[in-house]
């Protein structure tokens, strides 16, 4: 959970109650660990401020964040190369 809290900035009305933080934390550790392998700090940058900005606009419900936070995210599917 604490690698979402650095992605937090406490200006900008952006602090969240320990609860919603906590919930954000969760959700943000799912989604990464949904993903293969070891993640880029680009990567985790991406998903952890899809899941802020929508926290921000009042989204709560876990699946629905974690649906955006990796949507287009998925893992790479096989590449037919055709000469």
């Amino acid at each position: 959970m604490a690698d979402i809290l650095r992605f937090i900035k406490p200006s900008g009305g952006s602090n969240f109650d320990p609860e919603v933080a906590s919930m954000l934390g969760s959700v943000f550790d799912d989604a990464m660990s949904s993903l293969q392998g070891c993640q880029p700090d680009a990567v985790r940058e991406v998903i952890a401020a899809r899941i802020i900005t929508l926290a921000l606009s009042g989204e709560r419900n876990p699946d629905r964040l974690r649906a955006a936070a990796l949507r287009g995210l998925g893992p790479a599917r096989p590449i037919s190369l055709v000469r």
